[in-house]
């Protein structure tokens, strides 16, 4: 793949980065930044890619890694100006159930659930993204469904 077209890939795949990095990471400005971390690498280490046509999910892949990172970093530290503004933020958003639902579940069952029902991956491909067996992706989409469903009830 040349960076012409690996570039085309990257603006075609916008929206799927976003739903993917949202997923692991609360602010805009952190999903931003893994985003932009993504794009970097992704140029850097286009030669790592195999095969073009696994493409869009070795960039996936790679937002994934960056998101994990962004994630061990910040709970290394936290001011206190950033704590009090996420407190403000969320009294003011105003989201539905089932968003709230989907955030309340633990990372690596949100992951599961954006990638198969947000960005129509199949089964087979969501376990290639995260590097896990069929069975365990099926698995993680059977328990959200279930915890979703206890917590929409109440």
């Amino acid at each position: 793949m040349k960076k012409e077209q690996l570039g085309q890939l990257i603006i075609a795949s916008q929206d799927t980065l976003y739903h993917v990095a949202k997923t692991l990471l609360v602010s805009d400005a952190d999903c931003a930044d893994a985003i932009q971390e993504t794009i970097v690498k992704a140029f850097t280490k286009l030669h790592t890619l195999r095969q073009d046509s696994h493409a869009k999910t070795w960039l996936v892949r790679i937002l994934i890694n960056e998101c994990y990172t962004f994630m061990r970093k910040a709970k290394r530290v936290v001011s206190l100006e950033e704590w009090q503004c996420e407190e403000i933020v969320g009294e003011e958003a105003d989201y539905s159930d089932l968003y709230e639902a989907v955030r309340r579940l633990p990372p690596e069952t949100r992951i599961c659930i954006t990638l198969y029902y947000l960005e129509g991956y199949s089964v087979k491909e969501t376990a290639r993204m995260l590097e896990i067996t069929e069975s365990a992706v099926k698995n993680r989409l059977a328990r959200a469904r279930k915890q979703m469903r206890c917590e929409l009830e109440q």
